[in-house]
């Protein structure tokens, strides 16, 4: 069905993310502008545009004629280090969006936050929307998050409509980082240990699931919709230990199980001293095959999510179970060549 030919900005869209966003609007009949820092087309209906998400005037001038922006440009740095840059991105970047949208009388903003937000450092099991943001600094990246979601959400209103929606480690086919970084270790024979010695439950969410929930927040996004000024976890809603779902990738590729585990204590120390090195050298970006000791942390607690919120507003329903986003996306990397 078409969704009333709209004209959408989607930040970060050659990413991830981003490339399923700007199909699924395209495919609804919307006209698509893409902006990323090195933007590739790949399909003829969409507008691609070269940008910086910090230039401010750049993404003023991309607001206008918008009818809604879906911000989902962002920088994922889980290490304690490149502060200034994350931080420029992933609030400095969303300042500009909501500058360019007040400007240019943009009616309606979802943003992409992230379920960190919340995360303290402790368990979360089952959470839901009432838990207060995170009052303790881990990362750059979740702080910048938390940051920048206060600020969308608070502009709510006075003729612009935000809401953000909080996923939970996002996977599926096209992704570059999370599985890649991971199956890379296996292939090399170097993903030999998990982490800690309990069976911790994570969220995940296959792309297309939180795709559907973007273009369902997209639609409601109206005038007296319950869902304007709020936000939503956006996850599978079948949570399972971390390593499991990894094993279970693992198996479907064929690759090497993993066969020992070390301690949370050993893995946090070794990741500290990682992060250590790796600040003396001035950080680097892309490096997230190498464990932080904010992941370490957050591997070694329960963090999943309720998604009754969603269900109720946005009509969220996760069609695809994480056993079939597992084999689809491996389905993908055999297409592509990646085994």
């Amino acid at each position: 069905m078409k969704g009333g030919g709209r004209k959408v900005l989607v930040t970060g869209g050659n990413g991830f993310v981003g490339r399923h966003l700007v199909d699924a609007l395209a495919d609804r009949g919307h006209t698509v502008t893409a902006m990323d820092l090195r933007a590739e087309g790949w399909r003829k209906d969409v507008r691609f545009v070269s940008g910086d998400i910090r230039d401010q005037d750049a993404m003023i001038a991309l607001c206008e004629g918008q009818d809604s922006v879906v911000h989902n440009a962002s920088l994922v740095h889980t290490k304690r280090n490149l502060v200034q840059q994350v931080w420029d991105v992933n609030l400095g970047g969303t300042r500009n969006v909501l500058e360019g949208c007040r400007r240019h009388g943009v009616g309606r903003l979802v943003y992409l936050s992230s379920a960190s937000a919340v995360y303290q450092g402790q368990d979360i099991e089952n959470g839901d929307e009432r838990l207060p943001y995170s009052t303790i600094s881990q990362a750059p990246y979740a702080d910048s998050k938390i940051a920048a979601e206060r600020e969308v959400l608070a502009a709510n209103g006075r003729g612009l409509l935000t809401v953000a929606l909080r996923p939970h480690v996002v996977f599926g086919p096209h992704d570059q980082r999370f599985l890649p970084a991971i199956l890379k270790r296996a292939a090399d024979g170097r993903l030999k240990f998990s982490v800690g010695f309990g069976s911790w439950l994570s969220d995940f969410t296959y792309i297309d699931n939180l795709v559907d929930a973007v273009v369902a927040a997209e639609e409601r996004l109206v005038e007296g919709a319950p869902i304007a000024g709020q936000a939503y976890f956006i996850t599978n809603g079948e949570p399972m230990p971390f390593w499991d779902f990894v094993s279970a990738v693992l198996q479907e590729l064929s690759l090497p199980p993993i066969r020992f585990r070390i301690p949370y204590a050993v893995a946090y120390a070794a990741a500290a001293v990682s992060e250590g090195l790796d600040s003396l050298r001035g950080g680097r970006f892309g490096e997230e095959d190498r464990l932080s000791r904010f992941a370490v942390k957050y591997l070694c607690t329960h963090h999943y999510f309720s998604i009754d919120k969603a269900r109720r507003d946005l009509g969220y329903d996760p069609k695809v179970t994480i056993r079939e986003g597992i084999r689809r996306t491996a389905g993908w990397l055999r297409e592509t060549g990646w085994t």
